[in-house]
């Protein structure tokens, strides 16, 4: 089987649970097309660097996939129908990554500085 890591950017005008059903059903058609979804990670809703289809910004969603490549055709085939989502990008790679990815790391680093800044200034 193969590895792949398939991110996708839906419209921000849909809401984080419509986000995640979303992420459902191609996980389903993935997994009934013979692959598996190693990992889901939801990014949030982040800005755009330009306009896409009038939209500024877009909920990312990156999906790690071990399984043929027909199965992941069969889900981008599905996603081009979708008028929620705006962009998708498959990559091949060659193993999944463990862990959280390095967005959700950046995030988590960023949260915890910012709450030793508030401590720190509540001691003085």
């Amino acid at each position: 089987m193969a590895y792949y890591e398939h991110i996708f950017i839906a419209r921000q005008d849909v809401s984080a649970a419509q986000v995640e059903s979303i992420t459902a059903e191609f996980t389903k058609i993935l997994e009934d097309n013979g692959a598996k979804v190693a990992k889901s990670e939801y990014w949030g809703l982040k800005n755009l660097a330009y306009r896409i289809k009038k939209n500024r910004k877009g909920h990312y969603v990156l999906m790690n996939i071990d399984g043929p490549h027909t199965a992941v055709a069969e889900m981008e085939r599905i996603e081009g129908l979708n008028e929620d989502i705006i962009r998708s990008m498959t990559i091949r790679a060659e193993e999944l990554e463990e862990g959280e990815s390095i967005v959700l790391r950046t995030k988590a680093d960023k949260d915890r500085r910012k709450g030793g800044d508030k401590r720190e200034r509540g001691a003085r």
